[in-house]
């Protein structure tokens, strides 16, 4: 196997961190728009297998010169959802299989857009699904954490714990702080913005794809490992879309613990318009305000020596059980910010991100996954996914998962 993965940015870095450690691969190529970046990067790991680039993730083109300059077999989008589809096409033009953890740009419903679906997240991508089939070519979509472990989590429960799924509901919480900063998000800001602000999308089966208010509905969740409880809310995200395709849950949802400092600077950015992605002109130069916003913020990769704390991903399940009795499970991920930057010189976010697409790569180096078309991770076995994330190194990843009973007559 040959990888390439575009991004050297938290997320990518870590990505190539935890790689290093594993024999499945042959050459990893890490690319950025800037080769400083990946250069670097290369040159502290020391591993003879990594080679650093330089590519422009907006040009399929560019993209597909770069595999077919590398022999690249599988490629690794660590860049935000803005260049998915680009990333997308040139892996397809190149014959390459295509990984990301954030799915193509949705766009609101242009009369309802609290009420009814726009274009969807990932609907650019489900329309190439079939060209991608028959060419026996694998999209691998939605594979970071969230999306991505929260999914085969939900693939895990249908096939394990449950006779009928009535919700599946993604809560996602943290108690990180960042030490010295007021404001100092742990997840790239462009991303967090594009999905907390758009209108959140809900499913159910007998009434399809829906949306509401931003921030609507929030709900105190109870995190396990000593976070506590987090206020969570509706927010725009993939499983939503990708749940309901690969398993026969009644209702799924995502909430996310934003809390209210963090929901009012997102209001606030929304009101004074510095959420948009359209260029402005200023003093003769073309500059987008949510790139404003990204420049004047720290990134998140270099935080993670000030943050404490641990972040935790997961999915609360309600239905019947195999037993034929009511259950409520909360399967979850925690992964303590202090463990992740002394093991992986990685903070908690960002490792939690990119540990999910490297296992995934092994699976399908190893032949454990394999498939063809646009899918999601809950179209493969969850067994083999999860055994690895949690057995102790050298023999897996030796970060374990979580399976809570919870009150089935409180769900």
């Amino acid at each position: 196997m040959r990888i390439l993965i575009i991004g050297a940015g938290g997320v990518g870095s870590a990505a190539v961190r935890i790689a290093v450690r594993r024999p499945f691969f042959d050459a990893l190529v890490v690319a950025d728009y800037d080769p400083a970046r990946p250069q670097a990067l290369v040159d502290e790991l020391g591993d003879p297998r990594l080679v650093a680039a330089e590519i422009d993730a907006s040009s399929s083109s560019a993209v597909a010169a770069v595999v077919r300059e590398h022999a690249i077999t599988h490629v690794l989008n660590a860049v935000d959802p803005r260049f998915v589809m680009p990333i997308f096409d040139g892996c397809f033009e190149a014959g390459a299989t295509y990984l990301d953890m954030a799915m193509s740009l949705s766009a609101p419903h242009p009369d309802h857009p609290h009420e009814q679906t726009g274009v969807m997240l990932g609907d650019e991508q489900f329309a190439a699904a079939a060209q991608w089939e028959a060419a026996g070519r694998l999209a691998l979509v939605g594979m970071g954490v969230e999306p991505g472990l929260s999914d085969v989590f939900a693939r895990y429960a249908e096939d394990h714990l449950f006779s009928s799924i009535e919700e599946l509901g993604v809560r996602d919480g943290a108690n990180l702080t960042v030490e010295g900063y007021d404001f100092a998000p742990s997840f790239s800001i462009w991303t967090t913005i594009e999905e907390c602000l758009n209108p959140p999308v809900i499913f159910e089966r007998d009434r399809g794809w829906f949306t509401t208010a931003r921030f609507s509905e929030p709900e105190v969740f109870e995190f396990p490992e000593g976070i506590g409880p987090v206020e969570c809310v509706n927010v725009e995200h993939e499983e939503v879309i990708l749940m309901p395709r690969w398993t026969k849950a009644r209702r799924v949802t995502f909430k996310y613990g934003l809390g209210e400092e963090f929901i009012t600077v997102l209001r606030t950015l929304h009101t004074l318009g510095l959420d948009s992605t359209a260029p402005l002109d200023v003093k003769g130069v073309s500059v987008a305000p949510r790139d404003v916003v990204a420049a004047a913020l720290p990134d998140p990769a270099t935080l993670g020596d000030r943050m404490q704390g641990k972040t935790c991903a997961g999915v609360y399940v309600t239905g019947t059980g195999t037993d034929g009795a009511p259950r409520a499970v909360y399967l979850y991920h925690v992964v303590d910010n202090e463990w992740s930057m002394a093991e992986y010189n990685s903070q908690a976010v960002v490792w939690q991100t990119a540990v999910n697409p490297v296992l995934a790569l092994e699976l399908l180096a190893s032949g454990a996954w394999s498939g063809s078309g646009v899918l999601g991770p809950e179209a493969f076995d969850a067994q083999p996914f999860l055994d690895l994330l949690a057995a102790d190194a050298p023999a897996g990843y030796g970060s374990p998962w979580g399976l809570e009973e919870r009150d089935a007559g409180a769900a």
